[in-house]
């Protein structure tokens, strides 16, 4: 092997050794910003007023959107959960995007629907077609449950926004359970600076291994599986950390689909979600940043960590890696359609830092992984780089790595205990670790695939995630109650 190819692989050696530092040393400092952030919602929840919001007149009510394809495993769990919520006033719309299975034969048993004559408004535009509206015969004006014709999750949302009668709009999935109070919690930033707030977003957490009885998660449990145990840090650092600080330097760009409260005004003024992005939750609020910033309006989109929407993940690898393709290849849509918005100090901060941010850390950080597995080792066969230089390349790619994943995990436990049993924090801390062996490399597999799917321009497709269902549902056919007394 010539000299030259042994320079060029040391000095690419060298760059992905620097990469990996700044990578992790990015989510470190996200990571410390979100524990400031922790520690001052701690200080201030005694004092939140929670119980005023409920009982307030003026608090904003909210249309809760429930897209809905083949849910019937967990689906009435689900919406048991939603019907109940502790808030003033609310409705349910649940889609049922052409379902298969028994969605919504399991919704019309468990809440006693009935069909009624509801014309469905066209503010935002939607390409599939309304079969029938249902309502709850004994609460009509809590639950609506929409049949259409498949046309995808944005199309579902899209038809759920123009029925909701409220100014907010929360989008939640169906494999969801929202903790009782967490309307109120996502929604109180609107009425603290109701003329700025134009989003705001919740923590998802994972569901599978909790014990859930009538819609409520009542008994927090690491799951069983380590497939699931990985995908919970991983949540953690992710959603929890992650967001957290980007909420508090300003620069937040992705609420989750699973629970996320909009204002409907701006919803409907950007012309919905987008039908043609895979990942249109994180789309529509870069979109809301791109026509906020040109309308030069003063606002704010941020995250709230107490509210939990405990989500069922994926318990095996072949739906895992269809979510993380979808996941990875959403964020190169987005980037690609927004690219205009990328470094342009005319966005703020979301152009000169969020968005440049996705472009180097998230996308482009799994191929950078790939390269670092096959590059290494052939560094050290060609004599380009030593064993001291190797071993202090995997301190920087996974050790530093191990230490965001356990300070996450720390934090997590000091600021919320939302895992009771130290036997399921020793499985966090073992699942941290094991992260490093073997599921890195797939999931950065699976996501520049994901990548390559979007620059390749192939037809996305959305696949089929097997429910197990949460379990625990309630005996009573009649409703539960919405919490309204």
């Amino acid at each position: 092997m010539t000299e030259v190819v042994r320079e060029a692989l040391r000095y690419t050696d060298l760059a992905i050794f620097g990469y990996f530092i700044a990578l992790n040393s990015s989510y470190l400092v996200l990571i410390a910003l979100a524990g400031l952030e922790f520690g001052e919602h701690l200080r201030r929840l005694p004092f939140a007023g929670a119980d005023d919001m409920f009982r307030s007149p003026l608090t904003l009510p909210v249309s809760v959107i429930v897209p809905a394809h083949n849910e019937g495993a967990g689906i009435v769990a689900a919406v048991q959960a939603m019907t109940a919520l502790r808030y003033p006033r609310y409705e349910v719309v649940v889609v049922d995007d052409g379902s298969s299975d028994d969605t919504f034969e399991r919704l019309k048993a468990r809440f006693d629907l009935v069909a009624v004559p509801r014309v469905v408004p066209s503010e935002v535009p939607y390409r599939s077609q309304v079969l029938s509206v249902h309502v709850a015969r004994a609460n009509p004006e809590t639950l609506t449950v929409v049949r259409k014709t498949n046309g995808g999750k944005a199309d579902a949302l899209n038809v759920g926004i123009n029925l909701a009668r409220h100014p907010l709009v929360c989008m939640v999935d169906a494999d969801s359970v929202l903790d009782p109070d967490a309307l109120l919690s996502v929604a109180k930033p609107f009425g603290d600076d109701p003329l700025r707030v134009a989003a705001c977003g919740g923590v998802v957490r994972i569901a599978n291994g909790c014990k859930v009885v009538g819609g409520r998660v009542v008994d927090v449990r690491m799951p069983r599986s380590w497939l699931l145990r990985v995908q919970v840090v991983e949540y953690l650092r992710a959603f929890l950390m992650g967001r957290t600080g980007w909420s508090r330097l300003g620069g937040l760009v992705v609420i989750s689909g699973a629970f996320g409260l909009f204002r409907r005004d701006l919803v409907v003024r950007v012309g919905g979600m987008d039908p043609d992005t895979i990942g249109e939750d994180a789309e529509l609020v870069v979109r809301l940043h791109h026509h906020l910033r040109q309308s030069k309006e003063d606002y704010r989109v941020i995250f709230v960590a107490e509210p939990v929407s405990w989500s069922e993940a994926p318990s095996s690898l072949k739906v895992l890696g269809r979510q993380r393709r979808r996941w990875h290849r959403g964020i190169a849509e987005i980037l690609a359609k927004h690219r205009g918005m990328i470094g342009n100090p005319r966005y703020g901060r979301i152009g000169l830092v969020a968005l440049p941010y996705y472009v180097v850390f998230e996308l482009l950080a799994p191929f950078v992984e790939l390269a670092a597995v096959v590059l290494l080792p052939l560094g050290l066969w060609a004599d380009a780089i030593d064993v001291a230089f190797a071993w202090r390349f995997v301190l920087a790619a996974y050790g530093y790595g191990l230490l965001v994943s356990l300070t996450s995990l720390f934090i997590e436990e000091v600021s919320f205990h939302r895992y009771p049993r130290w036997s399921d924090v020793g499985r966090g801390v073992a699942a941290a670790v094991l992260e490093n062996f073997g599921y890195r490399q797939l999931l950065a597999f699976w996501q520049v695939a994901g990548v390559l799917g979007a620059w390749r321009g192939r037809t996305a497709v959305w696949g089929t995630m097997t429910r197990e269902g949460f379990g625990g549902e309630v005996d009573s056919p009649e409703m539960v109650s919405t919490g309204r007394g």
